[in-house]
Order: C-alpha cells, then structure tokens, then sequence
C-alpha cells in the first residue's frame, strides 16, 4: 500500500477509462471499500451496497444494458445537445437514436474489476421529492460513498470512473445482479490500472463557482 497526500488526490482524481492489464487483487479492492465506507450518508443510516463483478459474462451483460443510454448520449451530444439534460426536450429523433452506433471498447470490459453501487431507497430522506424537478437530494446518501471510491482507488495507484447509462435499464440490471425491489442502481465503478495517470485536472477557479451571500452576488475568491 502507498499514500498520497489528500490534496494531491483530490486535485488527481480524474475520469479513467482505459486499463492496463495489471490485477486489482480483492484484498486491494475490500481496503478501498474498508475506507470508503466512513462518507456520511443521510441519518448515518448507511444504505448503501456493493456487488463487486469479475464474471466476464455478468460484465458483457451490464454493457449491452448501457448501449441504449449511451446511444441517446453519442446522438445528443453530436446534435449539440446536452444529453439526458433533464430541462431541455431531446431534439434528436427515436429513428437517429437507433442508428447511432456505440464504440464497441467499454471500460466496463476493460477494467480489473466493476463495482455496482446500489442504494436503500428505504434508508433516504429525500426532502425534495414533492418538488416539481428532478429529485437530487436522495442522492447525498449515496454519492460521497462513489467519490470516496474513487478518491481512494487513486490512492492505491488504480482509476476509474463513474457511469450510468446502465440505470436507464435499471429493471433488467437488477434482474441481472439480483438487487431487491427497494434498492436503486447509483453508479457503476469500473476500476484498474490507468494506462496513463493525469495530474493535471482542468477545472474552473473558485471565482466562478462560488459567490458571496446570495446566487448572483459577488464572486468569492481572486
């Protein structure tokens, strides 16, 4: 094992998506998950579960699920859309959807290992749920989970990244893993070796991120 500094993983801690061939052992990935596990979740009810996927088989499956939302995605973003963006009505029509083709590489392939991260909808208060938008605080319960992670496979020496577009099949994955009625799919964690390890992130200043007392008050920051 080798550490980082936090700041140094914090600022490194970037998409991963490509692999080399080198193993993630279990004891590697169960001292990741061993540390990941203190990120606060809502009431500390502690709603979350991991299926850690090796099977080759199981892997094929979860990346023909993601092929329908990654194809809406490819269509969107080559019509200039932001894809799957909940406020903007999708441009593109179901006949160009259907005709996008996927790049048969998937990281969920190519990885050492796949983490799915599922979440006790029973375990969250979602306190926005009566608001006419889409819910998003349900996922505090879960998310710090993902990036803690992700933060400590970095500082392992190992990537990944965190994808979706399995959720828009959601049904058929749970069927596939397993996963109770009340639990719902976060993120799926293809995790390995980076092929290369970037250590320079392109992220806006906080002056343009964060401001003074109210939303469209002064910027915060030089």
């Amino acid at each position: 094992m080798w550490a980082m500094e936090l700041y140094d993983v914090m600022r490194t801690t970037a998409a991963v998506r490509e692999y080399t061939d080198d193993p993630l052992p279990d004891d590697v990935v169960e001292r990741i998950l061993d540390n990941a596990r203190f990120a606060p979740s809502g009431g500390n009810r502690q709603g979350t579960r991991v299926i850690v996927v090796r099977d080759t088989q199981t892997r094929e499956a979860l990346i023909e699920l993601a092929i329908p939302g990654t194809r809406r995605y490819i269509a969107q973003l080559r019509n200039g859309e932001r894809p799957w963006n909940p406020l903007e009505p999708m441009r593109v029509t179901a006949e160009q959807v259907a005709a996008t083709e996927v790049p048969s590489r998937s990281p969920l392939r190519d990885a050492a290992v796949v983490l799915v991260v599922c979440v006790d909808l029973g375990a969250v208060a979602a306190f926005d749920q009566d608001l006419a938008r889409i819910g998003v605080i349900a996922g505090a319960s879960v998310y710090p989970f993902v990036w803690n992670i992700l933060l400590a496979a970095r500082n392992e020496g190992y990537g990944g990244v965190l994808t979706t577009a399995v959720v828009a099949e959601e049904p058929r994955a749970k069927e596939l893993l397993g996963i109770p009625e009340n639990y719902a799919i976060a993120a799926v964690l293809p995790l390995g070796k980076p092929v290369r390890q970037l250590r320079k992130l392109n992220r806006k200043p906080v002056a343009e991120i964060a401001t003074r007392e109210r939303f469209d008050g002064a910027s915060f920051g030089s």
